[in-house]
């Protein structure tokens, strides 16, 4: 028995070394997939990491490496001797080879200087996904759409961004609904971002400052990554990278010029050769300077240098509004722009003239926005209706423009990215009905035209399922939010029988910026309880939200929907999601029957939050802002209003709020109610598929990247 037993011991000890190494090398497989962003958009990858550790999946937001730093070592033997899994490894594996290897429509398209052509994408900020909290809103999100469709279309791009400390912020409410802002610190470690090891030093006023440049892979494209957080940099230049969209006006200038200079240098130091530069958002103006900076080093004049660097500059503006453009005082410009500028043959005014709308006008500030017009060759806007706003708003920088439609301000309406907002519900049904070639599409593929072969009963079944998976959803951040504010039993338990499977659901999630106004349907509570609590036509209300940390208006409009959530008329048909983020938007765009914006129009340059919804049977019920005049036909949903704007806003308002009422209870919840013999809702799932035959493929990022190709891109490069 002894031998015996000594014989089973060195067994068990070899075996124990195999598995460990064979665990090593699933783990080593797991991770090359966990560091391309392409698992972002690829169900069958995600499903795996989540297959790992359901709860730590959750936990960790979703994140493929926090998982994977997580799980133990016993539960990692386990997946080494399931073949069940190891199979689905190996299936994911062979997808994503698949995708490299197909033939991409920029290369099946583009020629000569085309297919040479590399474009350098510069934004503040990137929503790529909800475990990388570097994005605050719909610019991230746009940009992370964006860089996704450039991937799949094989559009030669690569990404500039700052790689911040603890990203936006993680919202709270408290008892009584104020917001409370938390600040994370993130360890880089457990995220997919590389180390590149290149170092830039950034001037930035009479110093340098030493800066890291990090990478992350999104599919084909990389996002460098600017990193100012480093030791033997002063504090106040470690705050560079702190957080987003955070700090005083100064911080935020020193901001833009690590953004828009770094941003140049960092290229450089990586090696890369971009001959087109595009400037989402005004943040990265300084760029073109620091361009001009090293044409002017190379030999060429200034006026030489500025029209090379407008020829190759594409610019994209979103705000219809002037004061949501950054100024900043010249003085100001000057001293941290100094080292950039001055070769130039600028001087602080000089610098500002090309800044201000009236060039010589000393007390005009530095407009970012006007610095890149009159850099950019390429400008638009990011729908008709902004693109017109923006023609009228920036007319005076072009005095050479007889009218304003002569105003060189474009227009390239926002998409999204299909597959990243598209539920894995959704996907099996399109599977099979659509047969969508999610690798080898292009722009112009259009296979949401065969949505009319889907039979009613599947497409209503679909929307029974994503609308009972919102509820349950609803409910457990209802009961997470109630127990971390220290509630009862009685009152967490209350929140997780909140809202009905059955009920029309009506959603709203997007900034609590005040002008989207999203508190206007309480605006007469007696007449809303009443729809709500309709006894053969109820309704239900899901919001989520942010504000700016330091927008105490947009707060207290969060805190004035809270209020109602606990007043007796509306508890348990109105909640209110904290923390919102791309997660909370994914549940809510599948999961709602009917998607709420009004905000005041012309104010929504273009929105993205809208466009989610129809590529699950959803119905957009909208002010005529943004891209949805560009969509709504009569049949594939509702507008607020006539489309006219008033100078009374308290006379808009009501007239807004009085036509939403009017259609929740003459149209959208009768036609919701309506069945026939069979159960079904025959006008609503008419409805619901026009608005999934025409709205995804028309605003997709894949149209979108494709128009800016097209119009901008090819020409920026001289294609």
């Amino acid at each position: 028995m002894t031998p015996k037993k000594r014989a089973t011991g060195r067994t068990s000890k070899k075996s124990a070394r195999q598995s460990a190494a064979a665990t090593n090398d699933l783990r080593t497989r797991l991770e090359v997939i966990a560091r391309d962003l392409l698992w972002t958009w690829t169900p069958s990858a995600q499903a795996l990491f989540a297959q790992i550790d359901p709860l730590q999946w959750e936990a960790t937001k979703q994140s493929p490496l926090g998982v994977l730093g997580r799980v133990n070592p016993e539960r990692f033997a386990a997946l080494e001797a399931d073949r069940g899994y190891l199979a689905r490894v190996k299936a994911v594996e062979a997808e994503r080879a698949a995708y490299y290897r197909a033939k991409t429509w920029h290369a099946r398209e583009a020629k000569g200087a085309r297919r040479r052509m590399q474009v350098a994408y510069l934004c503040s900020e990137y929503a790529v996904h909800e475990s990388l909290q570097q994005y605050s809103g719909g610019l991230g999100v746009l940009a992370g759409d964006h860089l996704k469709s450039a991937s799949d279309l094989g559009v030669p791009l690569v990404a500039v961004g700052l790689l911040y400390q603890h990203g936006y912020y993680i919202q709270e409410f408290d008892a009584k609904g104020a917001t409370r802002v938390l600040y994370p610190r993130y360890e880089f470690g457990g995220l997919p971002i590389e180390d590149t090891g290149v170092d830039i030093a950034v001037p930035i006023g009479r110093r340098k400052v030493n800066v890291r440049v990090w990478k992350q892979q999104v599919g084909r494209v990389p996002i460098y990554l600017l990193d100012a957080d480093r030791q033997g940099n002063r504090p106040e230049d470690r705050q560079l990278t702190e957080g987003l969209y955070k700090g005083e006006p100064d911080l935020r200038l020193r901001q833009q010029v690590l953004l828009g200079v770094g941003g140049i240098l960092a290229l450089e130091a990586v090696g890369e050769s971009p001959t087109v530069f595009h400037l989402n958002e005004g943040h990265a103006a300084f760029a073109s300077l620091e361009r001009m900076r090293t044409a002017m080093q190379g030999g060429e004049s200034f006026e030489r240098a500025l029209e090379q660097v407008k020829r190759s500059t594409v610019f994209t503006t979103h705000t219809p509004v002037p004061a949501g453009h950054d100024r900043y005082d010249p003085k100001d410009v000057w001293e941290y722009l100094r080292p950039t500028a001055a070769p130039l043959g600028l001087d602080a005014q000089s610098l500002a003239d090309m800044g201000r709308v009236e060039p010589g006008d000393r007390s005009e500030q530095l407009c970012m926005t006007v610095l890149a017009l009159r850099t950019a060759a390429h400008v638009n806007g990011v729908s008709a209706l902004h693109g017109r706003v923006s023609r009228e708003m920036w007319a005076r920088v072009y005095p050479q423009a007889t009218s304003v439609e002569e105003v060189p301000i474009g227009h390239i309406t926002n998409g999204v990215h299909t597959r990243t907002w598209l539920s894995p519900a959704a996907g099996d049904v399109y599977e099979r009905w659509l047969k969508p070639d999610w690798n080898a599409a292009g722009p112009d593929d259009d296979p949401w035209a065969r949505a009319a072969d889907i039979p009613d009963e599947e497409l209503w079944a679909l929307r029974r399922r994503l609308r009972s998976e919102l509820v349950q959803f609803v409910r457990t951040r209802l009961r997470r939010q109630a127990m971390g504010r220290g509630a009862d039993a009685v009152e967490a338990a209350i929140a997780s029988e909140a809202f009905d499977r059955d009920v029309l659901t009506i959603g709203f999630a997007r900034r609590f910026a005040t002008y989207k106004r999203a508190p206007l349907i309480f605006r007469d509570p007696e007449r809303l309880a009443a729809i709500l609590d309709h006894a053969k036509r109820p309704v239900q209300l899901v919001f989520a939200g942010k504000a700016h940390p330091r927008d105490k208006a947009g707060q207290a409009y969060a805190q004035t929907i809270h209020e109602f959530t606990r007043d007796a008329r509306f508890v348990g048909r109105v909640a209110l999601i904290e923390e919102y983020d791309m997660q909370v938007g994914r549940a809510l765009t599948s999961g709602c029957d009917v998607w709420l914006n009004n905000p005041i129009r012309p104010h929504e340059a273009s929105g993205t939050s809208g466009m989610k919804p129809p590529l699950h049977g959803g119905i957009n019920l909208s002010i005529l802002d943004g891209w949805w005049p560009e969509s709504y036909d009569g049949t594939n949903g509702w507008a607020i209003g006539d489309g006219k704007e008033r100078d009374d806003q308290e006379a808009q308002d009501a007239a807004d709020a009085e036509d939403l009422y009017r259609l929740l209870e003459k149209q959208v919840a009768p036609e919701f109610y309506r069945r026939d013999k069979d159960g079904l809702p025959r006008a609503w799932i008419a409805r619901a598929r026009a608005s999934l035959t025409k709205v995804p493929r028309q605003f997709s990022t894949h149209r979108m990247v494709a128009d800016y190709v097209r119009q901008a891109y090819w020409p920026a490069a001289g294609g």
